[in-house]
């Protein structure tokens, strides 16, 4: 692994932890404060699930399945080539974005979310820079399934 590859991924932590430290010293749990108006606010919420608090409360479940994953991404982050740049940086934001809420998890017994937007009327769950960093991974990792599907496609 390369020096700036730890830096990204220690970033994305340090940027996770960070954010969520401020959102805990400001707001109260469960105080919103609208950014933009009916689109944006900062919500200090606890979540003991995942996404729109699936299995919550299930907080072992959520530590075991964690680690299982962060080390599944290491071990094929070490056995990608350099030259697979798309796949090596969303294996990056997957591992980051999984560390992130694993630490709060691990340290908490919940994690901390705090962005929540409404779009056409439909608010959606209110996340954390962790999560975003594990939707930009799997968006990466699709993008670049994709690309290499294409680049098989086209050596037949």
């Amino acid at each position: 692994m390369k020096k700036y590859e730890l830096l990204i991924v220690a970033a994305i932590v340090m940027a996770d932890a960070f954010s969520k430290g401020i959102i805990v010293r400001v707001f109260e749990y469960g105080e919103r404060l609208e950014v933009i108006k009916d689109f944006f606010w900062l919500t200090y919420l606890k979540n003991t699930g995942a996404a729109w608090s699936i299995l919550e409360g299930q907080l072992w479940f959520f530590i075991l399945i964690s680690l299982v994953a962060m080390a599944g991404m290491v071990w094929y982050f070490l056995k990608t080539e350099q030259r697979q740049v798309i796949l090596r940086v969303s294996l990056m934001f997957l591992f980051a974005g999984a560390l992130g809420n694993f630490m709060d998890r691990l340290l908490l017994g919940y994690v901390r979310d705090f962005l929540s937007f409404k779009i056409f009327a439909y608010y959606f769950p209110v996340f954390n820079i962790a999560d975003i960093s594990l939707n930009v991974g799997v968006g990466l990792l699709i993008l670049d399934a994709l690309l290499e599907g294409k680049s098989e496609h086209g050596k037949s």
